[in-house]
């Protein structure tokens, strides 16, 4: 086995942590950002304090340029993109139909009155709702009602300890409709992918960060702003959600295959173990890791800082998120290896609770 850190690193004392952070608030403010220096500090990790960690992931997503003097052009034109998508996309054809006809009736309204009656409006044979040809608009809107309310479910079971997410009050019911809408256009707007199930988890994060800014403009527009960053992030990993690619090289069956070699190359023996003796192979645990980003093996807190690290890399979250899953397996390696297929595929599918600086810094080493 190569070399792995069989103890943590000592803790960064308080003023190691001082410095970090105003090191960050420094590259923050210069006019024309040094994204390879804002990739090193956030990699170990971003301040939780004043909205830094919204700003720092959308440069790290491309989302908001290097040169600050172009951050207001820039938010508002794609802003301005978003409201128009949701004007396409999301509203249905009796409303668009609703919208004309208002249009129609300021400009003249007393052609529509005759003996105190309102004309029928005239539906075109391809407005019609019982007329499902291709062309028709009700036929795209059908189309997607199943869709809808596989999104509808996945978001109300989306970290649902949180108030944020899950609830009665107002907040949580405006927080859920953002995830709702955002992944609609997207099913809408990527025909190839459209909707799969956990993509409300990815997602998830994106508008936590964003919503939670404490700049009121920002954290008003973090839905458009989640759109954009959670296009961008699915973009390092669509063949991983694409069926039609599941079993070549390129899709989840390939990167599963990574893991493995990843494994062997720094602990053969575990490997071994794990996939030949007890024939755990890595689509039974591995598979949710990383479709989902590991969002679902850690509390919410901690996959934040977990994401700190993933969106960090240069050449995109994958490779560093395979190191990750690797780290994992090694930290556990004395239960894995005196384990059998029963006790381990228990272990990986229900990851236990660790030091995640640690783990951070096990899979760092894995380069």
């Amino acid at each position: 086995m190569a070399s792995s850190p069989s103890s943590p690193p000592p803790a960064p004392p308080p003023d190691f942590e001082i410095s970090r952070q105003s090191r960050i608030f420094a590259a923050l403010s210069k006019k024309v950002i040094d994204l390879d220096e804002l990739r090193m500090l956030a990699a170990q990790g971003v301040p939780d304090a004043a909205g830094v960690r919204s700003t720092v992931w959308k440069l790290l997503l491309g989302y908001l340029p290097n040169d600050r003097s172009l951050w207001e052009q820039e938010l508002a034109k794609k802003r301005s993109q978003y409201a128009a998508f949701k004007d396409e996309f999301l509203s249905n054809p009796v409303e668009t139909a609703r919208q004309v006809e208002r249009e129609g009736n300021n400009n003249d309204n007393a052609e529509h009155v005759e003996n105190g009656l309102l004309h029928r409006s005239e539906v075109t044979q391809e407005e019609h709702p019982l007329i499902l040809g291709k062309t028709s608009v009700w036929n795209n809107f059908f189309e997607y009602t199943e869709i809808m309310e596989q999104i509808d479910r996945d978001v109300k079971r989306t970290h649902p300890d949180m108030h944020f997410f899950c609830g009665d009050s107002s907040f949580a019911k405006s927080n859920q409709e953002s995830l709702k809408n955002v992944l609609l256009i997207f099913a809408k707007l990527n025909a190839g992918i459209r909707y799969v199930q956990g993509m409300n988890e990815i997602l998830a994060p994106l508008f936590f960060v964003f919503r939670s800014d404490p700049d009121d403009k920002n954290a008003k527009f973090a839905e458009a702003d989640s759109f954009f960053c959670f296009v961008e992030l699915l973009s390092g990993f669509r063949d991983n959600f694409c069926q039609k690619l599941d079993n070549s090289a390129v899709g989840i069956r390939g990167t599963l295959a990574k893991l493995s070699q990843l494994v062997a190359k720094y602990d053969a023996e575990l490997q071994h173990h794990l996939e030949i003796t007890t024939e755990v192979n890595p689509q039974f645990y591995a598979f949710r890791w990383i479709t989902l980003l590991l969002t679902q093996e850690f509390n919410f807190a901690d996959t934040i800082h977990i994401w700190d690290t993933l969106l960090s890399d240069p050449d995109g979250p994958q490779e560093t998120l395979l190191r990750i899953c690797c780290a994992m397996l090694i930290l556990v390696r004395k239960r894995l290896l005196a384990g059998d297929f029963t006790s381990n595929l228990k272990l990986l599918q229900n990851y236990p609770p660790t030091n995640i600086s640690h783990l951070l810094y096990v899979a760092n080493k894995l380069h």
